[in-house]
C-alpha cells in the first residue's frame, strides 16, 4: 500500500505534531527502506510475476526478516525506543512505534497470503491487490483523505513550501497509479535496485516541513 503508508505520516502529524515529518514518514516507509537492502543482500527474495495479482506483478516469495509480523513488530519497538530517547517524549516513541507497525497492517490488507507471521510462519493477505477499482477506491481515497486533513492543519510557509509538498504527492501517486500498467522490470535485482529510492523520501519529507508553518511543531 505505497500512498497508504504517506497518507498515515501526513494524518499522524496532527496528532503528534512534535514528532518530525521526516520521523514519521521514515516511520511509515520503514520496512520497505529495509526491504531492497535484504534482496540486494540475497537475504530476501521477490520475483518477477506478472499477473500475480492484478494491481502489481511482483511475487513476494520472501521477506520474512522486514515483513513478517513479528519482525515489524520488534522493529516497531525498536524504533519507539530510539523517538522516545531522541524527541524525549514516551508519547512520540509510543506513536512512532505505531506508525511503523501501521504498515503491516496495511500490507495485510493489499498483500495476497504472503505477509508471513514470524518467520518461516503462516502466510496471510486479504488481497485487495486482487481488484484494481478496490485498490484505487481503498488506497485512493485514504491518500486523498491524508492530503486534504494535512493541507487544511497547515500551510505552506512559501512557495518552496507548496511545490516540495505537491510534488512529493504527485510523484507517489503517478509511481503508486501507474503499476498495474507499467512494463514488468528485468530482474529482481532492478527492483531492489528502483526500490532504494524510497530512501529520498525522509529528507524530502525534512525539506517539506521546515518550510511549512505547523501547529503545535517545536
Amino acid at each position: 500500500m505505497f500512498v497508504g503508508h504517506l497518507a498515515v505520516a501526513l494524518a499522524v502529524k496532527k496528532i503528534e505534531p512534535q514528532v518530525p515529518l521526516w520521523t514519521l514518514v521514515t516511520a511509515s516507509f520503514g520496512v520497505d527502506l529495509l526491504w531492497p537492502l535484504l534482496l540486494l543482500a540475497g537475504i530476501e527474495v521477490v520475483r518477477v510475476e506478472p499477473g500475480n495479482t492484478a494491481f502489481t506483478l511482483l511475487a513476494f516469495e520472501s521477506y520474512p526478516w522486514s515483513h513478517s509480523l513479528a519482525m515489524v513488530l520488534l522493529w516497531g519497538v525498536l524504533a519507539g525506543v530510539v523517538a522516545a530517547i531522541a524527541l524525549k517524549r514516551r508519547r512520540s516513541g509510543w506513536i512512532v512505534a505505531a506508525v511503523v507497525v501501521s504498515h503491516w497492517v496495511l500490507d495485510f490488507i493489499t498483500h495476497r497470503p504472503d505477509l508471513p507471521l514470524w518467520p518461516g510462519g503462516l502466510q496471510v493477505g486479504l488481497g485487495l491487490w486482487n481488484s484494481i477499482p478496490g485498490t484505487m477506491i481503498v488506497e485512493g481515497g485514504m491518500f486523498a483523505a491524508a492530503i486534504a486533513f494535512y493541507a487544511r492543519w497547515a500551510r505552506p510557509a512559501d512557495q518552496t513550501g507548496r511545490w516540495a509538498f505537491w510534488a512529493l504527492v504527485a510523484l507517489t501517486g503517478v509511481i503508486w497509479a501507474s503499476q498495474p500498467w507499467s512494463p514488468p522490470p528485468p530482474s529482481s535485482t532492478a527492483v531492489a535496485t528502483v526500490a532504494l529510492s524510497m530512501w529520498i523520501f525522509p529528507p524530502w519529507a525534512g525539506w517539506i516541513e521546515r518550510h511549512w508553518c505547523i501547529p503545535g511543531a517545536p
